[in-house]
């Protein structure tokens, strides 16, 4: 969880009262890049709220919707390994399994387990 907007603003005070903001991370117990970060975001913008990180995909796999979806599409048989083999073969894009997984959970896709012949009869 971010810091509140109450903190921000007391920082703010303090570094618009004269003081350097390294002082005034010392004194609300924050870090010194933080108070710094702080304070130029509010001479730069008049803002002290903390920046919305909502609607931004930090996934690698973003720029390969298209190919990822399509590939699914035309095989869907395949399973999550398979397909971050084939990302990692035809596109050199790295992916660990649970990126793979978040991708396509994201997009409401599941893949099932399949069923196996069943179990031996008893003897």
């Amino acid at each position: 969880m971010g810091y509140s907007n109450d903190l921000r603003v007391r920082v703010i005070r303090v570094v618009e009262s004269g003081a350097a903001a390294r002082a005034a991370a010392r004194q609300f117990v924050i870090g010194d890049a933080t108070a710094i970060r702080w304070a130029k975001r509010w001479r730069e913008t008049g803002s002290f709220e903390a920046k919305s990180n909502k609607g931004r995909s930090r996934s690698p796999l973003k720029k390969h919707e298209e190919w990822l979806l399509g590939l699914v599409r035309q095989e869907p048989d395949l399973t999550l390994e398979e397909i971050r083999r084939r990302l990692l073969e035809e596109l050199q894009q790295k992916a660990g399994l649970g990126s793979v997984w978040r991708f396509f959970d994201r997009h409401g896709i599941s893949f099932k387990k399949k069923r196996s012949g069943g179990r031996a009869g008893s003897a």
